[in-house]
């Protein structure tokens, strides 16, 4: 068997930080002896690991993660959600070139939507805010050519159908564009601004559904991720890195 480290790091927080695993589901590979330290199988949980072992889940070898970095991005339209993109398109990880940590996305954003974006090298923290589990909201401020009918705005609220099912709830307000007269005297296309809140990740979602109850999206924001705000701090393609404080508070959020 391999030699345990006595001043290591527990095998399934390893197996957890790289993002492989949540650190529950990191015990139970383990105990099904599907992890490889240095070579030898381990079964047991507890076991410890220093930065020069090599370990493997399921044959793959992972990589140790020693220092824990967070930065909040404010991405741009015209970027992608990615560490690379085959098609030569600025990637979000072009954005942080200046950070020495390697770090990714938690989550996407699409090409065509701005907004608040975290990235980090924690993984087991990235694979709880990404797992509907846990319920994290994300908010966005959504254009349309309203106003938007509250019969629209009440279906939202209660979920909408699409393709690939029913959405949850989301929390819908109006931030402005409608006038205090009623819907039936403002002009057609009057340009109006909602904020949604949701907690599901979807492919596209927010778009999928304001186009669902017939009010296609044409600008869209996140400007919250769990307790993570945006503000007005940050320019498009900036970043910053997180406080203890946020950390925490994010981290709390999920769990941890």
């Amino acid at each position: 068997m391999s030699q345990e480290k006595e001043d290591g790091e527990r095998l399934q927080k390893v197996i957890a930080k790289a993002g492989i695993a949540s650190r529950r589901h990191a015990e139970q590979l383990i105990l099904e002896g599907r992890v490889k330290v240095n070579g030898a199988k381990i079964s047991v949980l507890g076991y410890k690991v220093g930065m020069d072992d090599s370990v493997e889940v399921d044959g793959r070898p992972i990589k140790h993660t020693e220092k824990l970095d967070y930065y909040l991005l404010n991405k741009p339209v015209g970027v992608i959600t990615s560490a690379q993109d085959p098609q030569g398109r600025p990637t979000v990880i072009d954005l942080l070139k200046e950070v020495p940590a390697r770090v990714y996305p938690v989550g996407r954003l699409d090409y065509d939507t701005s907004g608040a974006l975290l990235l980090t090298n924690d993984g087991e923290l990235a694979h709880r805010l990404m797992h509907p589990s846990y319920g994290v909201e994300k908010t966005y401020r959504v254009w349309i050519k309203g106003p938007m009918g509250i019969n629209a705005i009440e279906s939202l609220r209660q979920g909408v159908l699409l393709e690939d099912g029913n959405t949850a709830p989301a929390k819908v307000q109006r931030v402005c564009g409608v006038s205090k007269r009623s819907n039936e005297e403002l002009r057609p296309n009057h340009i109006e601004i909602l904020e949604v809140t949701i907690h599901e990740g979807r492919n596209r979602q927010i778009r999928r559904m304001f186009s669902a109850v017939g009010y296609p999206v044409f600008k869209l924001e996140r400007i919250r991720f769990g307790s993570l705000s945006q503000g007005n701090t940050l320019p498009p393609g900036a970043y910053r890195a997180l406080t203890k404080e946020e950390i925490k508070e994010l981290r709390s959020q999920v769990g941890l």
